[in-house]
């Protein structure tokens, strides 16, 4: 059984120098961190929020995030499809989260604001309602995805093949959809 943090406020960490422990952090804050290449196999993160964190390559296998938040992070290359799936809820707010994987994962409702989520894959995802403000997903691949809902609105870069994902009353502007026909090969002017 893991130990349990409650209520902690973690400044200015470096993964090779204050590595944190493996436990169960419960409603604590990481601020100002580099996790990057960091171990969290099997950590939990219940209801936390990580602000101005590099989590870059961080070893997330079997690791729990619970509702929790990133914001202006750097997360590249993470795989979220390697987490352990039990209550798994994450948004994400101004961050960078390029060649990450949510790989069949239920993301449900999660919230991508004002982030770069190039080359990220998204096949054979649940992200039914979610939103994608402001965000950039040149190269994400949704392949096999549930997009029923999904507010792409104010996405950018996008390219989403209707016949290949399910895409019922996904909202999309219409000075965005060039990326909803370019797999069709249709001109547009």
């Amino acid at each position: 059984m893991l130990k349990s943090i409650e209520n902690e406020r973690f400044e200015k960490l470096k993964s090779n120098h204050s590595p944190l422990t493996k436990a169960e952090y419960d409603y604590c804050q990481f601020i100002d961190c580099d996790f990057s290449l960091a171990n969290f196999r099997d950590f939990v993160f219940s209801e936390c929020t990580f602000t101005n964190c590099n989590l870059s390559n961080a070893n997330i296998s079997n690791c729990a995030f619970k509702d929790v938040s990133f914001v202006n992070c750097k997360a590249l290359g993470l795989q979220f499809a390697h987490c352990n799936t039990f209550l798994f809820e994450v948004n994400f707010k101004s961050c960078i989260l390029n060649h990450s994987s949510f790989y069949k994962l239920n993301l449900k409702k999660t919230r991508f604001e004002n982030c770069s989520i190039e080359e990220t894959d998204f096949v054979e995802t649940n992200l039914t309602e979610a939103v994608f403000n402001n965000s950039n997903l040149a190269g994400a691949i949704f392949e096999n995805s549930n997009l029923e809902k999904a507010d792409f609105r104010k996405a950018h870069n996008f390219r989403i093949n209707p016949s290949t994902n399910r895409m019922t009353k996904a909202l999309f502007a219409s000075d965005n959809l060039t990326g909803l026909l370019s797999d069709f090969k249709i001109i547009i002017k």
